[in-house]
């Protein structure tokens, strides 16, 4: 069974079918999860994703985006080690503390992080990233 980490803006990208210039983000997104469900592998969320998503929905809507996958999510908590080391890193490598945690917890849960954030390719020696796309 494999496991896969997505980031906060895949999660968005499925649920708002979301789309830049040239590509369909949302489908891609949707694809991915739907390939997970048929395979039955695991979709790892985070309390960390859950805080990200909380910016933009309530926790009603937040139960709606994950309820058709609710049989494939397995629910994720930081320790206090892997806050401290995200901040450590954050701060030596001027990134968001966020995609440092995110980065530290695929890596700790030995999962594929799937994320499109430019910020990832800095954290290649914690976890590769990969897109939805080179997934699908």
């Amino acid at each position: 069974m494999t496991k896969y980490y997505l980031d906060t803006s895949i999660w968005l990208d499925y649920y708002e079918n979301r789309t830049d210039r040239f590509r369909p983000l949302g489908e891609w997104a949707l694809a991915l999860l739907s390939q997970i469900r048929i395979r039955s592998d695991k979709i790892l969320v985070s309390d960390a994703v859950l805080k990200e998503l909380e910016i933009r929905y309530d926790s009603t809507k937040i139960r709606e985006i994950l309820a058709p996958f609710n049989n494939w999510i397995e629910l994720i908590f930081t320790s206090e080690n892997q806050y401290n080391e995200s901040k450590l890193i954050a701060r030596n490598r001027s990134l968001p503390k966020a995609d440092a945690l995110h980065a530290i917890l695929s890596r700790d849960r030995s999962s594929i992080l799937v994320s499109r954030d430019h910020h990832f390719e800095m954290l290649q020696d914690i976890t590769k990233a990969r897109k939805p796309e080179e997934l699908i």
